[in-house]
């Protein structure tokens, strides 16, 4: 005789000593919360029990048919978000730990109409960017004030290659002299070194000086053009532009 799936009435307990609500578990398992919630009373299915029951820290035979032990080993557990969470049943705790990556947004400079030649910058929520916590809080940077971007052609070369991804932090806009910043220049994305100069005008620097010039900006001149300061660059990446040949082959 086969056995009978139980679990409904012992998940629903276990959520409620660990304090998780019906939708919230439905967000750490990647499901409907309406799901979860029938659950309760028709059990968790067996497609998902074992995902389940390592979610909440406890053997699924256990839980399944109240055979076995009820507690499995510890388990630090990774969401599709990224965030680690703590599922012990036995100290009836399910928090999150702390979130390993920090997912930060994309901007991009974009026409401001189709088939207009003026572009300003804007966000792209088809493109977000994971860097490590750590890195972040390494440089004291408040993860909501960080943004990506892509450099954009070889003024920065050979320092930033163009199509880098680039990490901004907008908490920064203050100019500290020679350092690397993101600029919005009426519309237009740029990536400079740069310099304060008397009368509260702006030198902007290239890394490819050969080719760019500096370009200095009095302070009326920023403002008729419009040069915002987006924050200062903390990061890029930069892919190698050819997969070296092997000899002797």
């Amino acid at each position: 005789m086969k056995k009978k799936n139980t679990s409904g009435p012992r998940f629903k307990a276990l959520l409620k000593v660990a304090n998780i609500t019906t939708t919230g578990f439905a967000e750490y398992l990647g499901t409907a919360p309406q799901n979860v919630h029938n659950w309760y009373t028709r059990g968790v299915p067996d497609h998902c029990m074992e995902a389940v029951a390592r979610k909440l820290s406890v053997n699924s035979e256990w839980l399944k048919y109240l055979e076995g032990p009820k507690d499995a080993k510890h388990l630090r557990l990774v969401s599709d978000t990224g965030n680690t969470f703590d599922a012990q049943a036995l100290r009836g705790i399910y928090t999150v730990i702390e979130p390993t990556d920090v997912e930060l947004h994309f901007y991009k400079e974009a026409p401001i109409a189709p088939g207009s030649s003026k572009t300003h910058v804007i966000e792209d929520t088809s493109h977000p960017i994971r860097l490590p916590r750590s890195h972040l809080d390494s440089l004291e940077i408040n993860h909501a004030d960080a943004i990506c971007a892509y450099m954009i052609g070889n003024s920065m070369a050979e320092k930033i290659e163009d199509g880098s991804t680039i990490a901004i932090d907008r908490g920064l806009t203050q100019i500290v002299d020679g350092e690397i910043y993101a600029i919005e220049h009426d519309g237009m994305l740029r990536i400079k070194y740069l310099h304060r100069m008397p009368g509260n005008g702006l030198r902007m620097r290239s890394h490819n000086s050969a080719e760019y010039p500096d370009e200095t900006f009095r302070a009326a001149q920023i403002e008729e053009q419009n040069i915002r300061v987006l924050g200062w660059v903390f990061w890029w990446s930069t892919l190698n532009k050819r997969r070296p040949p092997i000899p002797f082959l």
